[in-house]
């Protein structure tokens, strides 16, 4: 993002002190542009998500210091979920659609999820999950309530979309925050990381 921002505006290091974490990329990218005076309606900003892409796609497959790779247990826990017959699984991301392809289909974890919400258009997250609920249904799978959701993430404002319309969360410590912040923003369940699989099963109330 940072190079697209660069290659369109001519401004290096442009995200230095933008918020991200938990947010969509339509909100960072619009505050990243108010931050450098530009405006909402530039025609250069639209640019920012192709050129994004472009770079994304690139980026990908360079060296990544060690930050690149799947969260311990995610893998295994999609991997049990995804054989249920009593568990939907969606994805609910701040990313633009195609980033989270890109990103996901790397590590092979994009064919778990039929159907989805993305941040391609939404200035916050808060909406998502309910587009998420709706999508499932015209995607061919049960009809559900927001009280039958449960958002997984690891951020407080994942916390604060699922209470927003009436899911439950379960907050894990893997990105930039501590146990302690998800469990101050009213999550339901905190758990270190997704590495023990029973564990998980359990406080989400699926039968083992």
């Amino acid at each position: 993002m940072s190079l697209a921002f660069e290659e369109i505006f001519g401004i290096r290091d442009a995200f230095r002190g933008v918020a991200m974490a938990g947010r969509t990329d339509a909100w960072i990218v619009n505050d990243t542009a108010a931050a450098h005076g530009i405006p909402l309606h530039s025609p250069h900003l639209a640019r920012v998500r192709e050129v994004y892409i472009r770079h994304l796609a690139s980026e990908l497959h360079q060296p990544g210091n060690g930050r690149k790779g799947t969260m311990p247990g995610v893998r295994e826990l999609l991997d049990t979920l995804a054989a249920r017959d009593d568990v939907y699984l969606a994805l609910v991301t701040g990313n633009y659609e195609a980033g989270a392809r890109l990103k996901l289909e790397y590590f092979d974890l994009w064919r778990y999820f039929a159907c989805g919400a993305f941040g391609d258009d939404a200035p916050l997250r808060n909406g998502l999950v309910s587009k998420a609920i709706a999508q499932v249904t015209a995607c061919g799978g049960p009809a559900l309530s927001a009280a039958d959701a449960i958002v997984i993430g690891d951020t407080p404002l994942d916390v604060e979309c699922a209470s927003f319309c009436g899911a439950r969360s379960l907050a894990v410590a893997t990105g930039s925050h501590s146990v302690e912040q998800p469990r101050a923003t009213g999550a339901d369940v905190v758990l270190p990381d997704l590495s023990d699989t029973d564990q998980v099963l359990r406080v989400l109330q699926i039968r083992t």
